[in-house]
């Protein structure tokens, strides 16, 4: 009877260290793919740098910009270029404009990710407002700029090398009070639906 009792007491400590596991695993599955995201580029998430290259390519190449908005944001947003040509390694800035049309102060976050999604990782970012809340007040209009390059090393992959236009997404979300989104958590749960 001891000897059953033991192997019962084991095996409830098997399936509750087991439990115990798969929960943690779960809290942890979310940021764990985040960075796999970032890293890899997965689902369209761009990389992020402090500096571009030094040197650019002669190569040209082109980014496209969206510009969209929750329903539940009473915001207009848009990009004020549609399209940009570049050099492969060359820095540049675009610049996208929010509008406040509400009469509250109303904080923002922006979630991004490029299309195609192969070429996530060559998408690299230096700076970019999605980085951090927006917050408007009523009626206020922002410039908000992101500083980009083009990785060279995109045609240096064989699955990328077809690739010569990129569409860079944005989409701004309410922040509700009191909550602290992540861009780039938000930016990781686009990236799965995309």
């Amino acid at each position: 009877m001891a000897n059953v009792k033991r192997k019962n007491a084991r095996t409830a400590m098997v399936l509750f260290t087991v439990v115990a596991g798969m929960i943690g695993l779960a809290f942890a599955s979310v940021p764990l793919y985040r960075i796999f995201c970032q890293v890899t580029g997965l689902g369209g998430t761009p990389g992020v740098q402090a500096n571009a290259p030094e040197t650019a390519t002669d190569i040209d190449f082109h980014v496209r910009f969206d510009a969209n908005i929750s329903p539940d944001l009473p915001w207009h947003f848009k990009p004020l270029q549609r399209e940009m040509t570049l050099k492969l390694g060359e820095e540049k800035l675009a610049f996208f404009e929010a509008t406040n049309d509400s009469d509250k102060t109303i904080t923002g976050t922006a979630t991004f990710n490029v299309t195609p999604l192969k070429v996530g990782q060559f998408f690299v970012k230096i700076d970019c407002f999605c980085f951090t809340e927006q917050v408007l007040h009523p009626g206020e209009t922002v410039q908000m700029p992101v500083s980009f390059y083009v990785d060279p090393a995109i045609y240096e992959e064989v699955n990328t090398r077809d690739v010569n236009t990129i569409t860079l997404s944005y989409t701004f979300y309410p922040q509700k009070d009191g909550e602290k989104v992540s861009a780039v958590a938000v930016s990781a749960a686009v990236g799965k639906k995309g």
